[in-house]
């Protein structure tokens, strides 16, 4: 290909004239370009020159704009060869994320600003510590290392698989809930085990040898033991809320002179998509003696 193939009556520009029309650097043209998010209108073959179009400067200013936005790569070249409408839709649903992870880190750091400033019981004196008797339960479960990212999509997966098994182990006896056997975090990934309380022990474990085993399930039994809980809303199952809903409940256990016998659960009573933000939904408890 040789520059009269490229020029089309448009004047190609050196990438320091280009660069300078475009407000950039040149060493960010060349990261565009390497990137695959803004090339050459034409390289010269023999001594390497990169050429662009003057109408090529749009495209730069907006890569760079997006950048400023600290937009992913992948995304910002989602954006820029999308038309019009869709790069405008794809940029408002990035920001979205933005704005829901920027909400989340602030009220983080709002709690943080309380356990540091030691106004940690202002924070857990909104939470009433209750404790309810549990019988013994047959319980489908399944188990999972995951990270906190990845946790809400997987509970309610899991969960909806063993609510469908549950049909055929003689229907659900209890609420369902989430075992945490270790931390689950953005470094920490537990394992968290979700169980379903069912009618039928031998039909659970009919179940879980036919079509249930291929999906990660077991079969266990749950001896009967005391909760130590509290109620929280929909709203407060977010981080940060949620932590000191845990917190709470351990202080509480604390003043008691009690001692959890086994891993910290979620009790999840309500339906999640029916309930409003001040809805309870959850019960977050800790097995005790």
């Amino acid at each position: 290909m040789t520059e009269d193939d490229v020029v089309d009556d448009e004047e190609l520009l050196t990438i320091g004239a280009f660069a300078a029309r475009a407000r950039l650097s040149a060493k960010a043209l060349r990261l565009y370009d390497r990137l695959g998010l803004l090339a050459p209108a034409y390289v010269d073959e023999v001594s390497g020159y990169r050429y662009y179009r003057a109408g090529q400067v749009e495209r730069a200013r907006l890569v760079a704009l997006l950048r400023r936005l600290d937009m992913p790569l992948a995304r910002i070249a989602e954006v820029v060869e999308a038309p019009g409408p869709e790069a405008a839709d794809r940029l408002a649903a990035y920001w979205a994320d933005v704005e829901a992870r920027l909400a989340g880190q602030r009220t983080l750091a709002e709690y943080l600003r309380g356990r540091l400033s030691g106004r940690s019981s202002e924070m857990y004196g909104k939470f009433v510590v209750e404790t309810v008797d549990v019988p013994e339960q047959v319980l489908i479960t399944e188990t999972r290392h995951v990270l906190a990212d990845e946790l809400p999509a997987w509970i309610g997966a899991s969960l909806g698989r063993l609510e469908e098994g549950a049909r055929e182990c003689g229907g659900i006896t209890a609420a369902p809930f989430v075992v945490y056997h270790s931390d689950v975090s953005m470094e920490s990934d537990g394992p968290a085990e979700s169980c379903v309380p069912v009618a039928d022990e031998a039909a659970a474990r009919a179940w879980v040898e036919g079509r249930g085993r291929s999906r990660g399930a077991a079969v266990r039994v749950e001896t009967a033991g005391r909760l130590a809980y509290t109620r929280i809303t929909k709203a407060q199952v977010a981080h940060p809320q949620i932590l000191a809903a845990f917190e709470a409940v351990e202080e509480w256990l604390a003043a008691q002179g009690l001692k959890p016998t086994g891993p910290c659960r979620e009790v999840y009573f309500a339906d999640w998509d029916a309930a409003g933000a001040d809805d309870p939904v959850c019960d977050v408890a800790f097995p005790v003696s």
